[in-house]
């Protein structure tokens, strides 16, 4: 097992070629057997097994900075940096993140979570290291699909143009970018990723001198191959325009041809942006058949890739269901998505409705803004996207939807703690910047019954922008549907009040039942829209005990229990005791929901803990 010698890069790089084969196949067993026990993002890392291996064999990643876009293809870098032996807590409470993660590593030079953000980041450490004097190499390694956001395309522009030594590596695995089709263009393609043709390219430029591009004869030479590239190679020059020297595409399963490139690209000393294709699943006939599937998956049978444990119906499909009957209903109900149309609930919309469906890519701002301009000229826009996504649209929710008071409806899908993902796809700030914008109508389903209602009424009976947010995953015990009214009572008590939004009522009506068993008596309270909030929606439904716990996945600053508190203190009705239950300022790990709710005291022990610590202050 060549695998099993593997312990540092080092390792990687003391290997014979002959070897690197085997490791390849043993890097792709290692991955199927530890994620169908784990579940994560299987087929991209199958990808780019190779790469990662090639970019080990060149660099050293201790020194040199290796920036990760998204990042869910650092599995096989977790692994050749030395932690191999920690997957089996993969994305669990405690254990291996599943992204780049620099306090779990010096060989994760960045966090990553969120695409489109690489080459920004990897120019500012060429600036900071040119700026210190150090001798450090730094690459962005970024996907086809990154390349539909916006900031990846600012992020280039501005790197080709510095001059700054840095590799941009596009992982093109043919799911966002069309392929240059022609015999010439095949030919060049061959031609251009020969060892022999960068080795010509390396004398031909020592011939004048150590910087050629000071010489007039190498800079005609180089004008006159450049226009008559661009007549036969168009594909090319995007990059170059911007200021890259273009290397590719090569084949990015071809190790050999991987390592020689990178070590050409290394000695340019300039933006290079080294073009390589991939096949997503590669090698593993499952996940290479559906790609997409396989790209964050649950635990499975790594045989056949059969999904284990029972599927059901979840708050993303019945959106979906429901947007499908929404629009039989109004042809002016259009359905926007960001490359999310499986994980939002939409594939079924796009196939009964492929001319009222729009999947934007990885674009969220101009998601948002696309909407605005639809409900402009009386079209009824739902534009579903993650929590954690949405915050890539602030400035156009502002600027575009909320100053014109625009009917855009929102779909925040995984809103609240989402799981595994930890920290970087937590959707954990919707709720409260949401909160904040002029005009908005923020709704918060408990169930699949209250979704249903709460989406409809978005469209056909308000107006000027609203929110439904939910969470992943399936309705709790509470089914009732509660949507008709702002405020709801769950349950009658006298010792103290709780108070809750969403599915984390669930939360409260348990800690009751418990408390119940003890003697004690609360209300539970649960608001079914949390923007616009004022004292009239509150009405005096918070007056009947002195105590109020206000309870919330979300950060502290700015959640709705400091507004409640703000509303009732300066009408002189504040309560006695205030009791916050949130995240406070911390960013929420790694780790099941259940988990990461009794972490934070945001379960039913930690709810009654607290309506008990509280009660004993009071006597």
């Amino acid at each position: 097992m060549v695998l099993e010698s593997i312990h540092s890069p080092a390792d990687v790089k003391a290997l014979a070629d002959g070897q690197l084969p085997q490791l390849c196949q043993e890097l792709r067993e290692f991955l199927v057997n530890s994620l169908s026990r784990t579940g994560g993002h299987l087929a991209s890392n199958l990808g780019t097994v190779e790469l990662t291996v090639a970019i080990h064999r060149v660099f050293d990643t201790e020194r040199d900075r290796l920036v990760f876009d998204v990042g869910h293809q650092c599995y096989v870098h977790k692994i050749l940096t030395g932690r191999g032996d920690q997957f089996s807590t993969l994305r669990q409470l405690d254990g291996l993140s599943g992204f780049p993660k620099p306090r779990e590593s010096v060989h994760d030079a960045f966090i990553a979570g969120h695409a489109s953000n690489s080459v920004s980041v990897a120019l500012g450490m060429a600036r900071a290291r040119t700026l210190g004097g150090k001798d450090y190499c730094v690459l962005a390694l970024i996907g086809d699909g990154a390349l539909t956001g916006g900031l990846a395309y600012e992020g280039l522009n501005n790197a080709g143009a510095s001059g700054e030594p840095l590799i941009v590596i596009l992982n093109d695995n043919g799911m966002s970018i069309n392929p240059n089709v022609g015999a010439i263009p095949s030919h060049l393609a061959r031609l251009r990723s020969k060892p022999a043709y960068y080795h010509f390219k390396k004398w031909y430029r020592s011939l004048f001198g150590p910087r050629p591009s000071r010489n007039p004869l190498y800079r005609f030479n180089h004008r006159v191959k450049t226009s008559l590239k661009k007549t036969l190679w168009p594909g090319s020059t995007l990059f170059e325009d911007m200021g890259f020297t273009y290397l590719g595409p090569i084949d990015g399963h071809d190790l050999s041809r991987l390592c020689d490139m990178l070590s050409w690209a290394k000695e340019l000393h300039c933006p290079v942006l080294l073009h390589v294709n991939t096949i997503k699943g590669k090698g593993v006939p499952f996940a290479q058949r559906n790609p997409d599937m396989y790209h964050g998956v649950g635990p499975f049978d790594p045989e056949t890739g059969r999904l284990r444990g029972e599927g059901g119906e979840t708050f993303s499909s019945v959106f979906g269901k429901t947007m499908a009957d929404c629009a039989r209903a109004d042809p002016r109900v259009c359905a926007i998505t960001a490359a999310m149309a499986d994980g939002t609930g939409l594939s079924g919309f796009a196939k009964a409705f492929p001319k009222r469906f729009f999947d934007v890519g990885i674009a969220e701002g101009h998601g948002v803004s696309m909407a605005a301009g639809m409900a402009s000229q009386g079209l009824l826009p739902v534009f579903a996207v993650y929590s954690t996504f949405l915050q890539r649209g602030y400035d156009m929710l502002i600027h575009d939807v909320a100053l014109e008071g625009l009917h855009v409806v929102l779909g925040v899908d995984r809103a609240g703690l989402v799981g595994a993902d930890g920290e970087t796809h937590h959707g954990c700030f919707d709720a409260l910047f949401l909160s904040e914008l002029p005009g908005f109508t923020v709704l918060c389903p408990a169930n699949f019954a209250e979704l249903r209602r709460m989406l409809r009424s978005a469209l056909f009976e308000r107006s000027g922008p609203v929110a439904v947010r939910y969470p992943r995953g399936g309705e709790g015990a509470f089914r009732e549907d509660t949507s008709d009214r702002p405020v709801a009572c769950l349950r009658e008590g006298r010792h103290a009040t709780l108070l809750s939004y969403g599915v984390p009522v669930n939360r409260t009506l348990e800690a009751a039942a418990l408390l119940e068993k003890e003697g004690i008596e609360v209300r539970v309270l649960k608001l079914n829209q949390i923007a616009p909030l004022d004292l009239e929606i509150l009405g005096d439904s918070l007056e009947k005990t002195d105590i109020l716990l206000v309870l919330e996945d979300c950060f502290g600053a700015g959640c709705v229990g400091q507004r409640i508190a703000a509303i009732l203190a300066k009408a002189g009705r504040a309560p006695k005791r205030l009791l916050l239950k949130n995240l406070g300022g911390t960013f929420a790990p790694e780790g099941s929901v259940s988990q990461l709710e009794a972490r934070f005291g945001l379960d039913a022990a930690g709810i009654a803990g607290a309506v008990r610590e509280a009660l004993m202050h009071e006597q």
